[in-house]
């Protein structure tokens, strides 16, 4: 008896460890943010009669299954220079926690069953947009990292699609709506990510990843451009009101999460150092979660 519970105990002990390597490799928590922004495009696009919780579990299913396809992917693909850095270099591939072959595997099966749940679940035009963040991200952003600094504006593109994936999940159309959105969060990430490779240049100098701008280096030019981006989102996130999409309670949270996140980016202006940085990246988490719980609140 003892015997068999020492057994069961360690079964149970294996498929905890790998249901937690697997989460790292498809960075569980990261990609709940991003299916969350999914939701939200969702409830602003579908009618009312039309956003049920099966809906929502399935949009957060696909969500997650595409997004962690991605990261997985580009894991693979960094699995030599995560080695390298402190911060990746206890990922499941670089310690070999994980083989090759079974993230390709894991891989695989996530993009192909995220992307036909928003096909057959929602339309096949989310499903496109889908799967085209899926390949800009995994294949076009992760190698642009070693090139130069504009593989962030790469980057923000399979970044902002979230949103405006679930508007057409809900909407079956790309228009005003959607695409206001897609700018919030697109210029959200220039600051969000320049806030984080300010945390991790030295990191980012031993892998060769070029994403800071300018010089690639910490410098105030790129707390000033952090700040113009952030500048730009109060008349952005004004848009989904002038598009009477939400209400002016959104309105208000949205110009006051901005000034909010400008402060912030003033602050990195102003001392430029690494506890600004931390502060701004945070910063920008705060905006984001805000500004997307308002649009739920709000809803026209």
């Amino acid at each position: 008896m003892l015997q068999e519970n020492s057994i069961k105990l360690s079964s149970s002990l294996a498929v905890a460890t790998r249901v937690r390597d697997y989460s790292q490799l498809m960075k569980f928590n990261l990609t709940f943010m991003v299916a969350f922004s999914s939701v939200v495009g969702f409830w602003l696009a579908a009618p009312r009669d039309e956003f049920s919780v099966l809906k929502v579990l399935l949009l957060f299913a696909a969500g997650i299954l595409v997004t962690g396809a991605a990261n997985a992917i580009n894991q693979l693909l960094e699995r030599d220079t995560d080695k390298l850095m402190a911060r990746t270099s206890v990922r499941p591939l670089p310690t070999g926690r994980v083989s090759v072959p079974e993230a390709v595997v894991l891989a695989s099966v996530a993009s192909v069953g995220g992307i036909l749940i928003m096909g057959f679940a929602f339309n096949w035009l989310s499903a496109g947009i889908s799967a085209l963040s899926l390949i800009m991200y995994a294949f076009v952003y992760t190698p642009w990292k070693k090139w130069n600094s504009f593989a962030v504006l790469v980057g923000a593109f399979p970044g902002a699609l979230p949103p405006l994936i679930g508007w057409t999940a809900g909407s079956n159309a790309i228009d005003e709506g959607g695409i206001s959105l897609f700018i919030i969060q697109f210029i959200w990430q220039f600051p969000h990510f320049w806030a984080i490779a300010w945390l991790g240049y030295k990191d980012y100098l031993k892998a060769g990843f070029r994403l800071l701008p300018a010089s690639g280096e910490p410098t105030r030019l790129t707390a000033l451009q952090a700040t113009m981006w952030v500048l730009l989102l109060i008349p952005a996130g004004l848009a989904p009101y002038l598009l009477k999409i939400c209400g002016p309670f959104y309105a208000g949270i949205s110009v006051a999460a901005a000034l909010f996140f400008l402060y912030r980016s003033i602050l990195l202006l102003k001392k430029c150092d690494v506890p600004a940085a931390r502060k701004l990246m945070f910063g920008s988490y705060i905006y984001l979660t805000v500004v997307q719980l308002a649009m739920l609140a709000d809803k026209v």
